[in-house]
């Protein structure tokens, strides 16, 4: 192989240096001719919006490169850029191929034309050329599954039927480089996972894809490398799950002990004893906020002492972000007796398990108790603090727990075999 052809190989398919992207968001503006006949000199104000932010990043040949980031962290803006949407302030944009953009499904479709037309139109605007525009019809009206619509004017297409055209025809465009923005899954379930089955076949054809997106099971499922945005800025380029772990931390984590005032902090009981102070982990100077699914995960509250307590219990309930009540365990069940407690002292109440909690915010509520004529609330605290559960895994449940599944093929005995049941005829 000559240096030449080395050379070729290594070059990135995509490729950013340096990219900023400023936005001019104007204070004052004259809607009328009036205002500015009478105003003709009066400057409009205006304030700066800092897109992007020294963006700089490379995609390999055949990569599948995914974009994620929080709202306005600058990803679409990101993409535009690549795609020669929008123009970069500053920086460089490199491309290594022919590039098709899936940013705005639809975008030129004319609704008073019917599905020919408008496939062919798209498609020309796609870069395909006339012939190849009409040749490809039979199969974009296949895959959107459209046969006996498409005489229909566009204007009489619901929105999803309008999408799935518009998904079919962006899909035969013969690019080296695709860009993706928020279109993975479109329709019902089973012409989303059409969808899926496509961007798998182009991941195993080798395409270079660069895909925007919140869905952080798609990320992990289909990404070879992932950058993550937040404000304008690269926060960190790497793995797609330790990626996606980030994001969920950015998007949901706080700091802990923070006071959730929507969970409500009311206290109530008989103030002998107080949880002064609750926390994720073994060390309370981590004040972590984070609790990864598929690990250990300890939750401890520390409990500060007024006047004497004997055999006190302390008691957790994990409310998810309905409010639902997700997990409850309480000290008293393997430990009645927990010993006397001085005023002034304090203790560590902990609660250990291994997480199997579904991505998503949880809220504990920490109540104390001890024996008196029956049960004596001393303490209860909702809305001390609140963590986040990140994991790739959320099929919907309030638990991810692990299941095998087998499929077994029942083998029928010949129609000869089966023998006859009831009477004589």
């Amino acid at each position: 192989m000559t240096t030449e052809q080395t050379a070729v190989q290594r070059r990135p398919a995509l490729a950013a240096q340096g990219v900023h992207k400023r936005f001019k968001i104007p204070e004052e503006r004259s809607h009328t001719l009036k205002e500015r006949a009478l105003h003709p000199l009066r400057r409009s104000r205006h304030e700066l919006l800092h897109a992007l932010k020294d963006i700089s990043f490379a995609v390999a040949p055949g990569e599948f490169f995914g974009i994620v980031g929080r709202n306005g962290s600058g990803k679409s803006t990101l993409l535009k850029c690549l795609a020669g949407i929008y123009r970069a302030d500053e920086g460089r944009i490199w491309c290594n191929g022919r590039m098709s953009t899936f940013i705005e499904l639809g975008v030129g479709f004319n609704p008073d034309l019917a599905a020919y037309e408008n496939v062919a139109l798209n498609g020309i605007m796609l870069g395909l050329s006339p012939r190849e525009a009409r040749a490809r019809y039979k199969r974009v009206i296949e895959f959107a599954e459209l046969e006996e619509f498409q005489d229909l004017k566009l204007k009489n297409y619901s929105s999803g039927m309008h999408v799935r055209l518009a998904f079919s025809v962006a899909i035969q465009v013969d690019a080296e480089v695709l860009l993706i923005d928020e279109v993975l899954a479109v329709g019902d379930a089973a012409f989303q996972q059409k969808c899926f089955d496509v961007f798998t076949g182009m991941r195993e054809e080798g395409r270079t894809i660069v895909f925007v997106t919140h869905d952080m099971s798609a990320v992990t499922r289909f990404c070879h490398r992932a950058m993550l945005l937040e404000r304008g800025a690269v926060v960190d380029i790497g793995d797609p799950r330790d990626i996606a772990d980030r994001y969920l931390e950015i998007a949901f984590g706080r700091a802990a002990g923070y006071e959730d005032a929507d969970v409500g902090s009311a206290r109530m009981g008989d103030g002998a004893a107080r949880v002064s102070d609750v926390w994720l982990g073994d060390d309370p100077t981590e004040r972590r906020s984070v609790a990864p699914q598929s690990e250990p995960l300890t939750l401890k509250a520390l409990v500060t002492f007024n006047t004497a307590v004997r055999d006190p219990a302390v008691s957790m309930a994990l409310l998810n972000e309905q409010r639902q009540q997700v997990v409850v365990a309480t000290t008293a069940r393997e430990q009645e007796e927990t010993g006397g407690f001085q005023a002034g002292e304090q203790a560590v109440f902990a609660f250990s398990f291994h997480n199997m909690l579904a991505p998503g915010r949880y809220h504990p509520i920490l109540t104390i108790t001890h024996r008196g004529e029956g049960l004596d609330v001393i303490d209860r605290l909702a809305g001390g603090m609140s963590f986040v559960v990140s994991g790739v895994t959320a099929s919907g449940g309030m638990v991810e727990i692990p299941v095998e599944t087998e499929v077994t093929r029942w083998a029928l005995a010949p129609p000869s075999e089966v023998q006859p049941t009831g009477g004589r005829g």
